[in-house]
């Protein structure tokens, strides 16, 4: 089985020693996005809403040069460092799946990198390339 790193300059580059996303077999894994801005690499301020909406756009388009899309993400897991969050941002996840929800898990932690209030990472299906 081999396996590609993916790299994408539209979200930020990884903080530490881990790839952006990996291609493996027909999968997309992506590591989890906390709410950094992919130019200047520095942690949106905002309520939570405001963060998870550029964790989402950081997934997106991570899926998106990959060869994946949201519609063909499988699973999720949200983590969250207050759970009293949890409802914003389904709102905003909710913008971003329509109909075609993954599976997922939610998790708060105690705390994640840069003192983010949300990290979201995915497992995709990758398109099939017409030959």
């Amino acid at each position: 089985m081999k396996k590609t790193i993916v790299t994408c300059d539209k979200a930020p580059v990884a903080i530490g020693p881990y790839s952006q996303a990996i291609k493996a077999c027909q999968l997309l894994f992506v590591s989890g996005q906390i709410p950094l801005d992919p130019v200047s690499g520095e942690l949106i301020r905002g309520d939570i809403k405001v963060q998870t909406t550029q964790v989402m756009e950081n997934l997106k388009n991570i899926l998106d040069l990959a060869g994946s899309s949201l519609d063909n993400v499988v699973k999720t897991t949200i983590f969250l460092a207050d759970m009293k969050d949890y409802s914003d941002v389904n709102e905003v996840y909710g913008h971003y799946f329509k109909d075609s929800y993954p599976a997922r898990s939610t998790i708060e932690v105690s705390k994640l990198p840069k003192d983010a209030g949300v990290e979201i990472d995915a497992i995709a299906l990758l398109k099939k390339s017409k030959s």
